[in-house]
């Protein structure tokens, strides 16, 4: 199934943008963990749109409601089941979109695939919308990892050209990535965080979008997690990853700048610290052959720019089979990479623990 990933952990999304609901079915977590349901508010809080003039204005309480799986605060070991209301739509900003498709959006192809009835209403089952239920199964996963001491933390590294601070990949300031994760937008950098905002918000002004670069960084993984080949810690987390709405690429360690580089220059040599096997570099990014090797967890995302601006764009008419204009209404982020870094964060915990609950690991 396309909305469903995860080996022993599955997670599969259902609902759209302008439907009743969204949610989503989390199958193989472990029974008896205790939820921090405070917590997790918190952390779906920070994708939650309506939050700032930069982001989208559409106002949703994001109050996952349980089903199934969780009972008084613990998980029972069945399936979690859980759904969010969508209380706050306008769908009559997206009637002539039936007619005329959105440029960059997939009005076309969802219509090409599915057929003229498939509901698009704010982007329908395609909708960053649905990446709600992706933060609160992984901010789950979050607290999971947690207690086997294992750390996300990411921030936007680049908006436009603002860029962040550059953070060590052998050991990232994980306290600054956690101080800086409910901010408006999560750069480390105070003065990179206020340009990034007068940036975005001059875009928002204009009619118009960005999109932005995320680095995320995973701490306390063993070494030995993974598979060669078509299965690895990569592939895993790719084919998740590139499930985000917006994802145009996804980049482990140094990426493509390490690839035009010299080897002598981006190998991470081996040492030995007090027993322990570390790297002197991280270039890897914490992962060969597609198995950890014990390093931080390296990785960047790249979100493309909101395709939904004001500006007036060309598009086709279905009905009069004639090129025409098109300008979108409703409520859109000018960068939706702003409200995207949670939804990083959450995809990954899931897919890490997704390998941690993979019984033919060997681990110490």
């Amino acid at each position: 199934m396309s909305s469903s990933f995860g080996k022993n952990l599955t997670i599969s999304v259902f609902g759209a943008s302008h439907g009743k609901a969204i949610g989503a079915v989390v199958d193989g977590l472990p029974c008896g963990v205790t939820v921090d349901e405070a917590a997790l508010a918190r952390f779906m809080k920070r994708r939650a749109p309506g939050q700032s003039l930069i982001t989208t204005q559409r106002k949703e309480a994001d109050q996952p409601v349980f089903l199934s799986g969780l009972v008084e605060g613990q998980l029972s070991g069945s399936p979690l089941a859980f759904y969010i209301e969508n209380t706050n739509q306008h769908s009559k900003d997206y009637n002539n979109l039936r007619d005329i498709p959105r440029p960059s959006h997939a009005d076309y192809t969802a219509r090409m695939r599915y057929g003229e009835k498939v509901d698009m209403r704010g982007g329908g089952h395609f909708s960053g919308r649905l990446t709600a239920p992706l933060c609160c199964a992984g901010g789950i996963a979050l607290q999971i990892l947690k207690q086997k001491g294992i750390e996300i933390g990411a921030h936007l590294k680049q908006i436009g050209s603002v860029q962040d601070t550059t953070m060590s990949f052998t050991e990232p300031d994980m306290a600054a990535l956690q101080k800086v994760s409910h901010e408006t937008v999560a750069m480390v950098s105070s003065q990179a965080r206020l340009k990034a905002i007068t940036y975005i918000d001059e875009l928002r002004q204009e009619g118009d979008s960005t999109g932005g670069i995320i680095e995320l960084f995973a701490t306390g993984l063993p070494a030995g997690l993974g598979n060669p080949n078509f299965d690895g810690i990569e592939n895993r987390l790719s084919r998740a990853l590139f499930g985000i709405p917006g994802v145009k690429g996804v980049a482990f360690g140094s990426g493509f700048d390490g690839c035009l580089d010299r080897g002598s220059n981006q190998n991470d040599p081996f040492r030995l610290e007090n027993g322990k096997v570390r790297t002197l570099n991280n270039n890897s990014g914490g992962i060969q052959g597609g198995i950890t090797n014990g390093m931080p967890l390296v990785l960047k995302v790249g979100m493309k720019p909101t395709a939904s601006i004001a500006k007036v764009q060309p598009s086709f008419s279905y009905e009069a089979a004639a090129n025409t204009d098109l300008q979108i209404k409703g409520r859109h982020d000018p960068c939706i990479a702003v409200r995207a870094v949670p939804v990083v964060e959450a995809v990954t915990a899931l897919v890490l623990l997704d390998f941690l609950l993979d019984n033919t690991i060997k681990l110490d």
